[in-house]
């Protein structure tokens, strides 16, 4: 049961950096096209995904830590 929460986390990551680098490369093929620049969404993105890396870190480093108070 461990390894399947341990591979779900380090999938979720994988799939933060593919969309990343996928929402990078549109917004540098769209921003040509557009009259101004969408920073607001741009932050926004940025600061989801770090938000959701970071929260799985934070979960992770807990679990680690409660683990050995328990042993």
């Amino acid at each position: 049961m461990k390894v399947l929460k341990v591979k779900f986390s380090n999938f979720i990551v994988i799939v933060v950096i593919i969309l990343n680098v996928l929402f990078t490369a549109y917004m540098l093929y769209i921003l040509p096209q557009l009259t101004f620049e969408p920073s607001t969404l741009i932050a926004s993105w940025f600061a989801f995904t770090g938000t959701e890396v970071g929260l799985l870190a934070l979960i992770k480093i807990f679990k680690v830590k409660g683990g050995k108070k328990n042993e």
